[in-house]
């Protein structure tokens, strides 16, 4: 089946349109949260043919949308609301810069690579459960249609998931450092 944006936008915009009213509790909000959410849809059109599971990317666009906008409006309220009506220096360099640094970044990546590396030493039943669960967002029950099998088994293996995953984390010393505070 050939994925165009006309049906993505046909099969999931009711869904998107109540996921954003449930983030937002406010229908204007919503709306242009939602209008965000499909700018960014048509962006990355080139890559709508390539997503294996539609509804969990789209989700995951309106769900990071969301947190940008919230964190944005915060930040915004925070700093411009107690700033005087004449200033002389601009309002941007009052705004504190919270993006990481480039360590951070850097750091950041490397535990990425070790968790993902321990990740792929599960038995394919655990790897697959936590991917579907905290990669692809999915629901249990979505993960319990997809695995074919019960709530309850699925919520199971994402425990055992973990236990195994951290068990394999901490019987190595270099993840382990990562893992543990200093």
């Amino acid at each position: 089946m050939n994925i165009t944006l006309e049906n993505v936008y046909e099969e999931y915009n009711r869904y998107i349109y109540h996921l954003c009213l449930k983030l937002t509790r406010n229908k204007s909000e919503a709306e242009d949260l939602m209008q965000e959410v499909w700018v960014k849809v048509v962006r990355y059109e080139s890559y709508v043919a390539e997503v294996e599971h539609v509804k969990a990317w789209l989700t995951t666009i309106c769900m990071n949308t969301f947190r940008d906008r919230y964190r944005k409006n915060v930040r915004r309220s925070k700093y411009m609301m107690s700033q005087p009506e004449t200033l002389d220096v601009p309002v941007l360099d009052l705004v504190p810069n919270n993006d990481p640094s480039t360590e951070a970044v850097v750091e950041q990546e490397v535990i990425s690579e070790i968790v993902q590396e321990k990740i792929n030493q599960l038995d394919s039943i655990y790897r697959n459960t936590l991917l579907y669960f905290y990669v692809n967002q999915y629901s249990l029950v979505e993960i319990a249609e997809l695995m074919k099998v019960s709530i309850g088994t699925v919520k199971s293996r994402l425990f055992r998931a973990k236990q195994r995953l951290k068990d394999i984390m901490m019987s190595d010393a270099t993840s382990a450092e990562v893992v543990l505070p200093a």
